[in-house]
């Protein structure tokens, strides 16, 4: 069923990326999930499509579209079952080339940005660190003011497309005595910069075709015309791109959600205990049912935010019931569909297995689950109070 806040030209961006996703992905992605990285090729040929500029101004040669474009890229990328390739895409899409588009200056617009929509230039942006995550403000990587230089210290922590990106976007502490918030500073890194390397490729559960990363900055020296807008306002950039992180991460996951409970009733419809297919048994055609409800109530809300988004309305506790809404359900909705699959779904060898691996992260990532509650009390409990 078609979503009335979707347009005409929404659908056919997502009649487009479902085709290349069961013609370019699905074939070749278990592959992928062996080597741990999204070969190049596969997203220049997204690129190719228009996909990565779907958010961008035509007149910089994108397609002009709004936070509804966000959705469809994400539910399609996410209905392929591969998380780690779904993850690859929207990184470099809605959560990394988002700080140039919105915070670069003319020069670097045009240096980065044809590279970025091509797909030939892919980015990852560097805001976790070992001790630090969710809180932004105690990041303790570092920037100090060397001349016509900045020269950058510290460490980053599970960075996507960080192995094998080519830009990557830091935020750095750029002002010793300002306040945790007011003392940070966005900057570009090019690969191959000296004192910029990849600590590890980090060996995750799920995500598996999902490059992530530790990176090192050790005495990283560049030019001071690649801090990215202000000097010490990068909390408010990363707080800002964190609103359409969370949506297309909320997308993602009920796509992965419904695709896990299109294989169930496949499975359950076919397989046969006690002389009948499990569909026959009540408690498990019921409780697949429900979630699907849950998953479709879940979509609607997704939909409607992206709507407030794209009318310039305010909707961060909107952003943060998504994140916090979908981050559990999908990992409510795997543990049934595992279950109903029995030992099969324990085998590695089925997508629901794989899924139900990818999905773990939901609830973590962008966000962890506690701290969207928390933006979510801050702003309905005085109201729902009176």
């Amino acid at each position: 069923m078609t979503d009335p806040i979707f347009a005409p030209e929404h659908e056919l961006i997502r009649d487009q990326i479902r085709r290349f996703v069961d013609q370019e992905v699905r074939p070749h992605a278990d592959r992928w999930e062996k080597d741990g990285f999204v070969p190049r090729d596969v997203l220049r040929r997204m690129g190719g499509l228009g996909l990565f500029g779907l958010r961008v101004p035509e007149a910089q040669g994108g397609s002009g579209l709004d936070a509804r474009a966000s959705v469809v890229l994400a539910e399609e990328v996410g209905r392929s079952g591969y998380g780690g390739f779904a993850i690859t895409v929207l990184v470099h899409t809605d959560m990394a080339s988002p700080h140039l588009l919105r915070f670069g200056s003319k020069r670097q617009l045009e240096k980065y940005l044809p590279g970025v929509l091509a797909g030939s230039t892919i980015t990852a942006v560097g805001v976790t660190e070992p001790g630090a995550g969710s809180d932004v403000a105690g990041i303790r990587t570092r920037a100090t003011r060397d001349g016509a230089h900045w020269v950058l210290n510290g460490a980053k922590m599970f960075i996507t497309n960080g192995v094998h990106g080519d830009l990557y976007f830091i935020a750095a502490r750029s002002d010793p005595d300002a306040k945790g918030s007011r003392a940070i500073t966005m900057f570009i890194v090019e690969k191959g910069t000296p004192g910029f390397r990849v600590g590890r490729a980090l060996d995750k559960t799920g995500w598996r075709s999902s490059d992530t990363a530790e990176l090192i900055f050790e005495d990283c020296r560049v030019p001071a015309e690649s801090v990215l807008g202000e000097e010490n306002r990068g909390f408010y950039a990363i707080m800002a791109n964190f609103q359409t992180e969370r949506l297309v991460i909320g997308a993602m996951a009920m796509a992965e959600a419904r695709e896990a409970l299109r294989l169930t009733f496949e499975h359950v419809n076919a397989r046969t205990a006690f002389g009948a297919p499990l569909w026959e048994k009540q408690t498990i055609r019921q409780r697949l049912a429900k979630r699907l409800a849950e998953v479709e109530a879940a979509r609607r809300l997704i939909h409607h935010t992206a709507w407030l988004d794209a009318q310039g309305q305010e909707c961060v506790a909107q952003v943060s019931m998504v994140k916090a809404l979908a981050g559990d359900l999908v990992n409510e909705v795997l543990f049934d569909c595992v279950q109903f699959h029995g030992g099969m779904g324990f085998v590695r060898e089925t997508a629901v297995e794989r899924i139900a691996r990818d999905v773990r992260v939901q609830a973590i990532g962008g966000g962890a689950s506690e701290v969207m509650l928390e933006e979510i009390a801050k702003r309905y409990g005085p109201a729902l109070a009176t």
